[in-house]
């Protein structure tokens, strides 16, 4: 990789500043798209500032049925290559056959080891050929979260940069600028959910609620978050 700047470089920089930053200083770059509301908006801004953008996403094999429709919408629009990662089908099988299809509900290290199967382990054999990562990360999302650095060294990923455009906007910011340039959404949006993973594992919030409370909402006391944005730390 080349050179990532301190983020104090960066802490006063709009998401497109950043976005034009990240493509200058780094050959290899993929949007690590989930089709949530950030995605959306990262995916406007970055074809705003080139065509020839990578777009990755994650299909687990329990997405519902709404997010491979946001991504075809997202496909058709910008006209772009999406490359859909999935889980080796023998790691599935093995994990299936051992602990059952719905092995997350029994506990959290089953939950964690679906989402390493499912979720972390195609990603990270994905961003091997890649130098940085755009991410949707927003700090104001969750505890979890709170501390999330605009660019940071990803050490989980073989040291390449790890991109936060949106790390300083609210949920509001999000949804003005999708309104404001006709942006196609996640239709589950409109059945009161405030964050969208695999289906089994994902219900609607609450008026109040955490955004990622409808997230193993089964579970008590336990972090929010998979393998792909939690190491065990805050920041």
């Amino acid at each position: 990789m080349s050179a990532v700047a301190p983020d104090q470089e960066l802490v006063d920089a709009s998401p497109e500043e950043v976005l034009r930053w990240t493509y200058q200083n780094f050959d290899r770059v993929a949007v690590v798209a989930s089709f949530q509301a950030e995605s959306s908006v990262i995916i406007d801004m970055v074809s705003k500032i080139r065509s020839d953008f990578r777009v990755l996403t994650l299909d687990t094999g329990r997405l519902p049925q709404e997010t491979h429709d946001i991504i075809d919408r997202v496909r058709d629009r910008y006209q772009i290559a999406i490359d859909v990662l999935q889980p080796d089908p023998a790691e599935v099988k093995d994990m299936v056959g051992t602990h059952g299809t719905n092995l997350f509900y029994r506990s959290p290290e089953g939950r964690r080891r679906c989402c390493e199967v499912r979720k972390s382990r195609p990603l990270e054999l994905a961003l091997r050929g890649y130098d940085a990562w755009i991410t949707g990360l927003r700090r104001e999302q969750s505890v979890t979260r709170a501390n999330v650095r605009t660019v940071t060294v990803d050490s989980e990923h073989g040291g390449i940069a790890k991109v936060a455009p949106l790390a300083a906007w609210s949920k509001a910011q999000v949804w003005d600028y999708i309104q404001a340039n006709d942006l196609p959404y996640h239709s589950l949006y409109e059945s009161g959910y405030t964050s969208i993973g695999c289906a089994p594992c994902t219900r609607a919030t609450a008026q109040g609620e955490d955004e990622r409370a409808g997230r193993w909402w089964w579970e008590q006391n336990e972090v929010k978050e998979c393998g792909l944005h939690w190491n065990g730390k805050t920041s």
